[in-house]
């Protein structure tokens, strides 16, 4: 995950802290039958049928683990507040004319130990994506929702995925199977919204959450604290993958290295023979040999390491790596209250709207696919107060208690100009190629953003809102589709299995492997995928 580093705010891992690593490479055996690079939604879910079929799987990430305590629930608690924030390997934005610097979210779990939980299915049509969304960029899905169903399935009972069924109206096929858990009661403030939108003729339904309620198994249940979203959870509540799925699979043999950067991938013929890292603790160089490779650092550091090691030059669609980058037309439109049911400090990140997703009659423009809304949590105050200018924050507590707000999901187009590069002539501390990400979305991105906003304003304005606020998100939470899948050997670097054109034991199992977005949050996509392709590597499902 890739967010800002604002002037003045918290980044660590900063170039002089890691020290100097040495030149000399070692080569560690045994040979394992699998390495994966990244443990979050892709690595760790790629992960588990590997492990179940008895290979020796190494799984390579370089972040540590994150300690659950009360410390979570502080301000600093917040994702880009934390040691996990690094600016070791910095990215370069070039967006609207500004060139910020932007670091990343390092740790075991990836993303999932600081996202919200919400765990949605791409919806039946989004595998065959509009013409107003693909345009010319060639985007097409080589599979359809019916391959993929049952993995759905799969990786929702691993992140135990509470919701309801029947409730969102462009629910896809689930074939008879409900969620492993039902959703939570509303919060106060999340009837208030649901009751607002239903006064409106819209549909409400309870957001499907990765999130343990308590069942009697001994584990700690939600306390429906408002530090859920960005934050790590104190009580370990939130089904993020280092609590639910990797010690399961430690326990079972994987062999995870923390603190373990790939900096290159070497190729002999058709194979990765060696994955090259950086053991951030020692200080050392090392190289890994593996039967297969599953890369799964993420859209963004994906493409990073096959650009670096040069491997465009051996795919058919090389020119393709690191390009079509879309990440959601994402924004916020918060509301001021006279006063909320719960006054902010209850969990309210539950209430979901699906009636714009495909368009809507009363939208002139733009037609068609459009996307999502979703609740957001009220920050908290203290949060709130860390991060305002010194002389406003201690006004701040009564107005953070009457804020709620929604965020929309707009789906935004593939273009070919929006992707990642790497720039040679600026190698990080570790000797990889510095990353420059080139996006801007389209105007009909920000018109479908716009839509959606003006319908989210409608439904706090009906709540009781009497002042609202609209912010336009740049972050990169949600960043797919640069080395992307597909039939066509020309215009994707991966087939349908997400096999890398032209090596036959490099896959790519992150996000990067989607050719367009939906209009819902990946993650859940991301993991069923990496599912389905480990599947076919353990089964022999792969064609020659």
């Amino acid at each position: 995950m890739a967010v800002a580093c604002r002037p003045g705010g918290h980044c660590s891992g900063a170039s002089a802290a890691e020290g100097r690593v040495e030149n000399t490479m070692t080569s560690a055996s045994p040979e394992y039958d699998a390495i994966i690079i990244g443990s979050g939604f892709g690595g760790s879910f790629a992960a588990e049928p590997l492990v179940a079929s008895g290979a020796r799987v190494l799984m390579i990430e370089r972040g540590g683990w994150v300690a659950r305590d009360r410390h979570n629930w502080n301000p600093e608690g917040s994702m880009e507040l934390t040691p996990q924030y690094t600016l070791a390997s910095p990215y370069r934005v070039l967006e609207g004319g500004q060139t910020p610097y932007v670091g990343m979210c390092e740790c075991v779990g990836g993303q999932s130990v600081f996202y919200g939980g919400v765990s949605f299915r791409l919806r039946e049509a989004d595998f065959q994506p509009k013409p107003e969304i693909v345009g010319d960029s060639g985007a097409r899905w080589p599979i359809d929702y019916e391959e993929l169903m049952p993995y759905y399935a799969r990786a929702e009972r691993h992140l135990e995925v509470a919701g309801d069924v029947g409730r969102d109206p462009v629910e896809p096929p689930r074939r008879g199977e409900g969620f492993p858990q039902p959703s939570a009661p509303l919060s106060p403030t999340s009837q208030r919204i649901a009751e607002a939108g239903s006064s409106l003729g819209l549909r409400p339904f309870s957001l499907p959450l990765a999130i343990h309620y308590g069942n009697g198994d001994g584990r700690p249940g939600c306390v429906a604290c408002p530090t859920c979203d960005t934050f790590a959870c104190a009580v370990s509540a939130k089904n993020d993958l280092a609590t639910t799925v990797l010690p399961g699979l430690i326990r079972r043999g994987l062999d995870l290295r923390p603190h373990t950067i790939a900096v290159r991938l070497v190729a002999r013929g058709d194979r990765v023979t060696e994955v090259e890292c950086i053991d951030r603790q020692r200080k050392t160089r090392v190289a890994f040999r593996g039967a297969r490779v599953l890369l799964a650092a993420g859209a963004l550091a994906s493409p990073q390491l096959l650009l670096a090691s040069g491997l465009q030059g051996r795919n058919s669609a090389g020119q393709a790596i690191g390009r079509y980058l879309i990440r959601h037309c994402n924004g916020l439109v918060l509301g001021l209250f006279p006063r909320l049911p719960d006054d902010g400090l209850q969990f309210h990140k539950q209430v979901g709207f699906h009636d714009f997703y495909f368009g809507h009659p009363s939208i002139d423009r733009p037609t068609g696919m459009l996307g999502s809304i979703q609740q957001l949590q009220t920050p908290p105050i203290a949060l709130v107060k860390a991060n305002a200018p010194r002389l406003v924050a201690p006004f701040l507590g009564p107005a953070v208690r009457r804020l709620t707000g929604l965020i929309v999901m707009a789906e935004d187009q593939p273009r070919h100009e929006n992707g990642v590069d790497v720039d040679a002539n600026r190698p990080d501390q570790f000797g990889l190629p510095q990353l420059v990400v080139r996006h801007r979305h389209t105007q009909r991105d920000e018109q479908a953003r716009r839509a959606l906003c003006r319908q989210a304003g409608r439904i706090l304005w009906a709540a009781g809102a009497r002042f609202l606020y609209t912010h336009f998100i740049r972050t990169f939470s949600h960043a797919a589709g640069t080395v992307r899948f597909g039939d066509d050997p020309a215009a994707a670097p991966l087939d349908r299995f997400c096999r890398f054109r032209g090596l036959d034991n490099l896959f790519v199992v992150d996000g990067s492997f989607m050719p367009t977005a939906g209009g819902v949050n990946p993650s859940l996509t991301i993991g069923a995928n990496a599912l389905r392709v480990a599947d076919a590597i353990v089964g022999g499902a792969l064609p020659t």
